[in-house]
């Protein structure tokens, strides 16, 4: 017995089981091209600790830390590369300076797209490396020279976010104008200088900060995702179309941008394109706050990937238990995704059980357009509607007359009223004639439900003649 055991060692010790650094190479471009970046990592580097001069090893190895987000790292074996392994590796330039970018540091980054171009003209990388330095001359320009060593510049800048985020609007607005006026190049201050005169109501004082940027910085991200937004409030449906166009064209560099882009484009409703974008950082290992959970979550959950809404939700609790109740798929928290129509018929009918209450909260809560704006005050107001003379007095009179007949607290009625008026709004239809609207809509509505109503009652239940009632009619059937 101890014979056979003496050979089986003996065995052993012949034929010892032992791989080399190629063996894992192939191995961790298998995983990587199954997408499995991090079963990639680990196998690159056992490559790279057998073999470490190895530079093919050692450049697979920074790309996927690149990929990683670990760009320091990624930069250091670069570098090893260049300096004693094989200087004549030009594509670590390129490398190297998508490292910088993913870092801000658009200097370096320069640098090094320029060394690659200089180095290797028509190289591997030369298009892609002529698109990078495009793309460096707009993003790096976005915050001028210099600022990112300023102490006392960063400290009022972040003083002035916190105050936003914590809604201490007047005292922001003054810390920015501060910088701004200290500044006046430094963007990042404009952006939220807008925003802060957004959320404090005053939206013509937030875009002229953000055509102020536009104007001097053409390229400024955050100014068009900003602008985005308070279109999307503002409701000019055809301004949202076309600047949600031109941003879906736009590939950004760094993380912070590409986070900026995809929770904008889920706020506005754009869920597929933001999707498209969280869900890239999110595999890229980005390590986000309950916010960008938040926007992962929704955008997920509306283009029918529900396992990772739930996940992602699951991780928005763990960082803000407090958003309990407010998940996608729970319709009651919805509130700000609902047509403006519905919004309005809502705020209609609680001015009409006097629930002021909710009206205020809703108010308070939910960022508004001019029109919405209006509507509210006026159902806030002593006597509501009669004697107002814009386009949301028109509506609201028109709802009382519709209300008047009615006696419903139906929605549709509303719904349909509202959405009619807002499209003939669109086409610059003049909405003063209030009565011809109400008597329309009823009319209309009372022919689909009984087919009896004549329009000559109609026309004397809401005082105007039978004439104005028919172009009316034959005018909404139009939309």
């Amino acid at each position: 017995m101890g014979k056979h055991i003496y050979e089986r060692q003996h065995k052993a010790q012949v034929v010892p089981f032992f791989q080399d650094g190629h063996y894992y190479l192939k191995k961790g471009l298998k995983a990587y091209r199954e997408r499995n970046v991090q079963k990639a990592c680990k196998l690159l580097r056992r490559a790279a600790e057998l073999e470490p001069e190895h530079s093919t090893i050692l450049s697979q190895l920074a790309i996927v830390l690149t990929e990683l987000g670990n760009y320091h790292e990624s930069n250091d074996i670069l570098k090893r590369i260049l300096n004693k392994v094989d200087p004549d590796s030009t594509e670590c330039h390129y490398f190297m300076a998508n490292n910088y970018a993913h870092l801000g540091l658009f200097h370096e980054a320069y640098k090094c797209a320029s060394l690659y171009s200089e180095k290797d003209p028509d190289g591997e990388f030369a298009a892609d490396n002529d698109d990078l330095m495009e793309l460096l001359t707009i993003e790096g320009e976005e915050e001028g020279i210099g600022f990112e060593d300023n102490d006392d510049l960063i400290m009022k800048q972040d003083t002035a976010r916190s105050m936003l985020e914590s809604g201490e609007l007047e005292e922001a607005i003054k810390l920015l104008l501060e910088i701004t006026t200290e500044y006046p190049e430094f963007w990042s201050a404009y952006n939220n200088l807008s925003l802060a005169y957004f959320y404090s109501g005053d939206v013509d004082k937030a875009k002229e900060n953000l055509e102020v940027v536009l104007q001097k910085n053409p390229g400024n991200l955050h100014a068009f995702c900003n602008l985005l937004v308070f279109y999307y409030y503002e409701r000019q449906d055809k301004l949202v179309m076309e600047l949600v166009e031109k941003l879906s064209n736009v590939h950004p560099i760094l993380v912070e941008h590409r986070y900026k882009l995809g929770a904008t484009f889920a706020l506005v409703g754009k869920y597929d394109l933001a999707y498209k974008w969280l869900r890239s950082l999110y595999k890229q290992g980005f390590e986000g706050d309950d916010t960008f959970f938040y926007w992962l979550s929704y955008s997920a959950f509306y283009t029918n990937h529900h396992e990772m809404a739930k996940n992602a939700w699951e991780r928005v609790l763990i960082e803000n238990p407090s958003k309990k109740g407010s998940e996608p798929w729970n319709e009651e928290n919805a509130q700000d995704r609902k047509s403006i129509e519905h919004r309005l018929t809502l705020v209609f009918l609680a001015a009409q059980a006097k629930r002021f209450d909710e009206i205020k909260e809703y108010e308070s809560l939910v960022p508004q357009s001019p029109v919405e704006k209006s509507f509210i005050s006026l159902s806030l107001s002593e006597h509501p509607g009669m004697t107002g003379n814009d386009e949301a007095a028109h509506m609201f009179n028109a709802a009382k007359l519709l209300h008047r007949h009615l006696r419903s607290a139906e929605e549709n009625p509303y719904l349909f009223l509202f959405g009619t008026m807002l499209k003939a709004r669109k086409k610059e239809k003049n909405l003063r004639n209030y009565h011809a609207w109400a008597a329309a809509v009823f009319y209309l509505l009372g022919m689909q439900h009984t087919g009896r109503l004549t329009k000559s009652e109609t026309a004397e239940k809401f005082g105007i003649s039978v004439a104005t009632l028919t172009k009316y009619e034959r005018f909404i059937k139009s939309l």
